[in-house]
């Protein structure tokens, strides 16, 4: 496996916890701050932090072709607002557990739209790994019908539009030939996707209710504990990701999130780590072997190769 696989790992990883920490602090924010106006306030706080970092760090760190436009309006009405929007809209009524596992079909649907978009196909063992992926994420929450009805059924057909949305989000954006590297093009994306959020606040009569009742010092914690890590960190991540590796093994970080997310409940809310948790994690790594399972195959050849050199060597 190269450094370029390495480093594609470990973002992974990384943009699995920065999206899985952040339940806590969105289901807080939720319970004082209306959820388009509350997405849109984590875009405010983490867009200008990446569009200066961007104009510091890269001499194309604006908009240079009509490509650069179509990638920055795609990114900002799908990944942004509308996947945002409707994930808060759904988090609001209905539970964590339902949540995740609507949210975890994410996977699923992107290689039926990069099938549609790209022409990509999926062989018999990937889609019997994406289905692991999902079966793992329901053995953690072990969703039943009392979780899955507690919550009205528009708020789950809302967390299933975000996930729909994202899918069609990421493919479309590996499809456009954009020149602008990720984080130029994931700051101007989340900037106009804030408009657009604030739009939808106010459309919706959120804005004015938030301003006149919201504490600002709750206000204030909950937008910045989750525009930072979650969003001014992540978001490049995501973009990076999905040019690298596809929108496909990028959006399988939607299996990661749930893993994260006890854990951190264990640590910071003294919550158990069930066996349901940890048999759910096996299964997922086990999904994403089976997709990945060149790459696994590869880098355990790699493995083998080592110890046989270093075996000798020992001897000596």
């Amino acid at each position: 496996m190269s450094v370029g696989r390495y480093r594609n790992a470990g973002l992974f990883v990384l943009l699995g916890g920065l999206f899985g920490c952040s339940f806590v602090a969105i289901k807080a924010g939720l319970a004082a701050v209306p959820p388009l106006f509350f997405a849109a306030l984590r875009f405010d706080v983490a867009a200008p932090i990446l569009i200066a970092y961007a104009a510091w760090r890269f001499a194309a760190w604006y908009p240079q072709s009509r490509a650069d436009i179509v990638a920055i309006a795609v990114g900002a009405a799908t990944i942004v607002a509308a996947n945002n929007g409707l994930l808060f809209l759904g988090q609001r009524t209905i539970t964590p557990a339902a949540a995740s596992v609507m949210y975890g079909l994410n996977p699923i649907l992107s290689p039926a739209v990069a099938f549609l978009v790209l022409g990509q196909r999926l062989d018999l063992r990937g889609v019997v790994g994406i289905l692991l992926g999902l079966l793992g994420v329901v053995v953690i929450v072990q969703p039943s019908p009392e979780t899955l009805s507690s919550g009205s059924t528009l708020g789950q057909l809302y967390v299933l539009a975000a996930a729909a949305v994202i899918a069609l989000g990421s493919v479309l954006m590996r499809r456009i030939d954009a020149t602008m590297a990720s984080i130029p093009l994931t700051a101007w994306a989340m900037g106009l996707g804030a408009a657009l959020l604030h739009l939808w606040s106010v459309a919706a009569g959120e804005t004015a209710a938030a301003v006149r009742t919201t504490p600002t010092t709750t206000l204030a914690l909950a937008v910045l504990v989750v525009a930072i890590p979650s969003t001014a960190a992540a978001y490049p991540i995501y973009f990076t990701l999905i040019r690298r590796i596809g929108p496909v093994r990028t959006n399988l970080v939607a299996y990661v999130v749930p893993i994260v997310a006890a854990l951190t409940g264990w640590l910071l809310l003294d919550e158990p780590v069930t066996l349901a948790t940890a048999v759910g994690f096996c299964v997922v790594v086990a999904g994403v072997c089976l997709l990945e399972r060149q790459v696994v195959a590869a880098e355990l050849a790699r493995v083998a190769r080592l110890v046989e050199r270093i075996g000798p060597q020992n001897e000596g």
